[in-house]
């Protein structure tokens, strides 16, 4: 997007999940058995036992285990599902990724970069798929994004980060300096840093890094913000989303609107973003899934799928566009959503 185009939006198929709506999945320790609600057999007669590893809760991930658990009972397979939880604590991503191995699933999901290096990690045996992962490659997790060459494949949330830094000029034409806050554990979030920056001195604009090594910092790495920038951009980083909340609080008290990397993070306050769906994202995995395990595809060979940009949602936040003072209108006009609590 530039702010003389619209930005194109794929209406999505499927809504985002709110985190209340996915609890018994996201829930830690939760191993039950799942099948789909219209059939509990395939027609292979076969049975298949799957392990799910999430990283952490929030809205976005949740979304993505939705949209997979989904396209699992869209296709009409029989399974088990074990959900767990790792509440972004990377020793616990390796004992339950240890755990899932040793109970001999035969897909294994990981919803997030750290949770998938802990699983490849774990066995290079099982079929792995994952999710709500940047860059594959960059991370290490395959040889590259078009020939994965070993186990592990699946669905990339690479950020349309140049549709978003261009949303920020458009909607806060203003800004002269942009705080880049996120985590510095999570390699996801570097790349889309270094990917931000780049778009930034590219018009001109100067900024900051602001990080954090947990969620208990992120008050206080906000709050020192205060005064030395105009504009903050946070990338889809799990620390930060998960604690989205505390950065709106201060960042908005403080007249310092935030454009985010995902909508659930403009729900809890962000003013706007150029958001993938995580619930479509996580259903194309899903489907990734029932291929290897129906029709004995191979993890090697199945290229990282990414959505385009024009997959992408545009969405703000009116609430907090009414308490920064911050002109939204023409995102409305361009076709963006309002996903505060009042739209």
């Amino acid at each position: 997007m530039n702010i003389n185009t619209p930005i194109t939006r794929r209406s999505a198929t499927l809504g985002m999940l709110s985190l209340a709506g996915v609890a018994a999945l996201a829930g830690c320790n939760d191993s039950s058995p799942t099948s789909n609600g219209s059939a509990t057999t395939s027609q292979s007669g076969t049975s298949y036992k799957i392990g799910v590893l999430q990283l952490t809760e929030h809205t976005a991930l949740d979304a993505a285990n939705k949209g997979f658990v989904k396209a699992l009972d869209d296709s009409g397979i029989d399974y088990t599902i074990e959900q767990q939880n790792a509440q972004n604590d990377q020793s616990a991503c390796q004992t339950i990724a240890q755990t899932l191995v040793n109970d001999n699933c035969d897909l294994i999901l990981a919803i997030a970069t750290p949770a998938a290096q802990a699983v490849a990690g774990a066995t290079s045996d099982i079929p792995i798929v994952g999710t709500a992962i940047t860059d594959f490659a960059e991370s290490g997790l395959v040889d590259s994004n078009d020939e994965p060459g070993g186990n592990l494949t699946g669905t990339s949330d690479m950020n349309p980060v140049a549709d978003q830094i261009d949303l920020l000029q458009e909607i806060l034409p203003d800004a002269k300096t942009v705080g880049l806050l996120y985590c510095t554990a999570e390699a996801n979030s570097v790349i889309q840093i270094e990917m931000a920056e780049a778009e930034l001195d590219a018009i001109g604009l100067a900024h900051e890094r602001y990080t954090v090594s947990s969620s208990n910092e992120i008050q206080q790495v906000v709050e020192s913000m205060i005064g030395k920038v105009d504009a903050v951009y946070t990338p889809t980083d799990n620390t930060i989303a998960a604690g989205m909340t505390t950065v709106a609080m201060v960042a908005n008290e403080n007249n310092l609107p935030t454009i985010c990397g995902e909508v659930g993070m403009v729900e809890n306050g962000g003013l706007a973003s150029v958001s993938i769906n995580y619930e479509e994202l996580g259903y194309r995995a899903g489907e990734m899934a029932v291929e290897i395990l129906t029709k004995g595809s191979d993890p090697a060979t199945m290229p990282i799928q990414t959505m385009t940009a024009d997959e992408c949602d545009l969405v703000y936040n009116q609430e907090t566009a009414d308490e920064l003072g911050v002109d939204v209108s023409a995102l409305a006009d361009e076709g963006g959503e309002d996903v505060s609590s009042a739209a």
